[in-house]
């Protein structure tokens, strides 16, 4: 199913998104492995790099802090909307995580700074109905991720990278950080958070890419 708010109005880069499905007909990167993240730091099918590259649909929202907000509602008892003077206002921490993108790179010890999911959950107080939630950014892109992955420890709503304010290229104000699953999880440019009763498929989801996005079992495309 399409859902017109979840896709861009007109595919910035159409070429970019034909190849990306393509990539995902073919099995791109799959290499039929498995492995366990507590014995191996790396992905199958992963290269490391040392820099972050820019991912995107062809076009990067400029948002300023001044007029960013952030609601989260659906299957909440406590829907919000917050201003960056209310976010800031937010417990704050710093993580360092390795991220794993499913074009096949990877890059280790990133440090983020921002505010836990598992604080802004225990402030909307999902519904006991709840298990999944989808992201929404402010170039209309998508993604969905289990209720469970997004309230585990580690994954943030990000606005320093690597010591600074997040830059509009990498997702700024803030984007999602999602560690355990594939970068296309961590949602850029994030301005809604819809929880939700059942899973549905985001922007990629609905291109070919897996709903759930583990890298160690290759959950690449569906």
């Amino acid at each position: 199913m399409t859902h017109d708010d979840e896709s861009p109005a007109s595919d910035p880069n159409d070429r970019l998104v034909r190849t990306k499905m393509q990539w995902a007909e073919a099995g791109r990167a799959l290499t039929g492995a498995a492995a366990d993240p507590a014995r191996h730091r790396l992905p199958p099918g992963q290269r490391l790099v040392g820099h972050l590259p820019r991912l995107d649909l062809g076009m990067v929202p400029q948002v300023d802090t001044a007029s960013w907000r952030l609601s989260v509602g659906g299957s909440v008892e406590t829907p919000v909307t917050w201003d960056w003077t209310t976010f800031m206002a937010q417990p704050q921490v710093d993580t360092v995580s390795d991220i794993h993108c499913v074009t096949a790179w990877s890059r280790y010890d990133t440090a983020w700074q921002g505010v836990t999911t598992r604080h802004l959950l225990s402030v909307v107080r999902p519904t006991a109905a709840a298990r999944a939630v989808m992201l929404r950014s402010y170039d209309g892109y998508s993604t969905n991720v289990p209720l469970d992955e997004f309230a585990a420890e580690g994954v943030l709503l990000a606005h320093r990278l690597d010591g600074a304010p997040l830059s509009p290229d990498h997702g700024g104000p803030v984007r999602v950080v999602v560690p355990r699953l594939y970068f296309w999880k961590s949602a850029k440019w994030l301005r809604h958070i819809e929880v939700m009763d059942e899973d549905r498929p985001g922007y990629w989801e609905q291109r070919g890419y897996h709903m759930h996005g583990d890298p160690w079992t290759e959950e690449r495309y569906d």
